[in-house]
């Protein structure tokens, strides 16, 4: 009972026009980003960060939010008829899905994406709501060794699955965590790595390092590549509703899919892409014929797909509980909530009840909208392909530009987005993937805050993380997973499986 009076505070925060509009802003815009490769949800979220301070916190979050998985929906349109996936977690959409639109069959694959993400998406979300108290009162027995341990844990984690090599991910997170440091130090007032620089004594804006790795960055890399050499050639669509033969083939795929996203989207690093990758590998696993795979199964759409809008839903689980971003669109999300002057934490469930249950709801509107938006007005999604990136990518540098300098009226702020899109772009060409520093830089801070306190309260006693048995099974479990990645089989695994990307 005390879930369903939980719920209909959220509903009557989600169903008023204000949020029902910026939630209808969000899934459009994310089904745009997903629909246009070289953008994607963190580039986007990063650019709109200073249109929300603007915002109510509701109407930002649930804006953003939408943003995120609506890029889910749209990166599966033109995976599947153009064999162009729009968002990472979509690439593997296009072995089977682009196959089926060969095929002559791209409304059904169309059709089973958008309803198998939708089924998924809604499950996640009562999964969400259903775990997100309980999961708090926990949090709640949290100190500050624990929440150093869990944060460490969540560091680890963030190497292990990210993309690329290990050891340029571990470099990224070191990276983020010096970037951390800049500014005055909160205890002693003293001020680190500002190299005299006035403009840093309060540290590096979250808006300058994201937008100018994830904004700028992409935009340069983008550039580089030739339009002319991909042409667009949209497949005819036909009708979008699937066949009884094609329900029955895919019904038992969302559900896998959907418990599988569900869980790797609570992991740090896990999220959508990982979640339609380990769906495609099971599918084809526990086929009678895995040689129709590749050829337009069609439960290689559907799996994928119920699996990655699943992780993108359950992936705000350790946000909105414990304050801890799982990967880099979460850590975003963790910035908005700080421009707005709301921590983190399990305190905001008891603190902003109407905040924390609006945005659950608002999750499962913007499904249904999302699901009102992709199926009939595919045709339109796809001719935004047409539109060439040099008229595109210009208009996105003037907004960023126009975005940071609007935040604190600062060219500095300017001039050092500028130079972090210069080192997105050198991490684009060195193959460094972004994520682990931006995960580093929010979750430094706050690792250092909490060890801090943990060495006071115990009179500088390292020893308070090890006797405390729950941060001792934090600390054991990121032992484990570098165990884990060490045994030279597991490696050879997690290449192979990144290098699919």
């Amino acid at each position: 009972m005390e879930l369903l009076a939980n719920l209909a505070t959220g509903v009557d925060a989600a169903l008023t026009w204000h949020n029902l509009l910026y939630c209808l802003i969000g899934v459009t815009l994310g089904t745009l980003v997903g629909v246009l490769p070289g953008l994607g949800p963190v580039a986007t979220i990063a650019m709109l960060l200073p249109i929300t301070y603007g915002l109510t916190p509701a109407a930002a979050l649930i804006m953003l939010s939408g943003i995120y998985y609506g890029a889910q929906y749209g990166g599966s349109t033109t995976a599947i008829l153009v064999n162009l996936p729009g968002e990472s977690s979509s690439v593997v959409t296009c072995l089977d899905g682009h196959a089926m639109a060969r095929k002559g069959r791209a409304g059904a694959a169309l059709g089973i994406a958008a309803i198998g993400s939708f089924v998924a998406g809604s499950l996640a979300i009562l999964l969400v709501a259903a775990a997100s108290a309980p999961l708090a009162e926990f949090a709640l027995r949290f100190g500050p060794a624990e929440y150093f341990s869990l944060m460490l844990l969540g560091l680890v984690a963030a190497v292990v699955l990210a993309q690329g090599d290990l050891f340029k991910a571990l470099a990224m997170t070191l990276l983020g965590l010096l970037l951390g440091l800049i500014g005055v130090d909160v205890n002693s007032g003293e001020e680190r790595f500002t190299f005299g620089l006035p403009e840093l004594a309060d540290g590096i804006s979250f808006v300058v390092i994201s937008m100018g790795i994830f904004g700028i960055g992409e935009i340069i890399a983008n550039l580089e590549r030739d339009e002319s050499s991909r042409p667009v050639q949209v497949s005819r669509v036909g009708s979008v509703l699937p066949t009884r033969d094609d329900y029955r083939r895919s019904w038992k795929p969302v559900l896998r899919g959907t418990g599988l996203g569900s869980l790797l989207g609570i992991l740090p690093g896990g999220g959508a892409m990982l979640s339609s990758f380990a769906s495609y590998m099971i599918e084809k696993r526990l086929a009678k014929d895995p040689s129709r795979f590749g050829q337009g199964a069609i439960e290689g759409v559907a799996g994928p797909e119920a699996a990655n809008n699943a992780g993108a839903q359950t992936s705000f689980i350790p946000l909105l509980v414990m304050g801890l971003p799982s990967n880099a669109v979460m850590a975003l999300m963790v910035g908005a909530m700080m421009i707005h002057g709301i921590v983190p934490g399990p305190q905001v469930i008891s603190e902003r009840p109407e905040l924390f249950w609006g945005v659950i709801v608002s999750m499962w509107v913007g499904n249904v909208l999302l699901l009102m938006l992709n199926l009939p007005l595919v045709g339109i999604w796809v001719r935004l392909l047409s539109v060439p990136y040099r008229i595109l990518y210009p208009a996105i540098l003037l907004f960023c530009c126009i975005g940071v300098y609007s935040v604190n009226n600062s060219l500095f702020d300017v001039l050092l987005t500028v130079l972090f899109g210069l080192l997105g772009y050198l991490f684009v060409k060195l193959r460094c993937e972004p994520a682990p520093l931006l995960l580093g830089f929010i979750l430094g801070p706050m690792m250092e805050e909490n060890l801090r306190r943990a060495m006071l309260l115990s009179r500088g006693d390292l020893s308070v993380f090890v006797t405390r048995p729950l941060s001792l099974t934090l600390l054991l479990l990121a032992v484990v997973l570098v165990l884990i990645m060490c045994l030279p089989r597991l490696r050879a695994t997690r290449q192979a499986a990144f290098s699919e990307d």
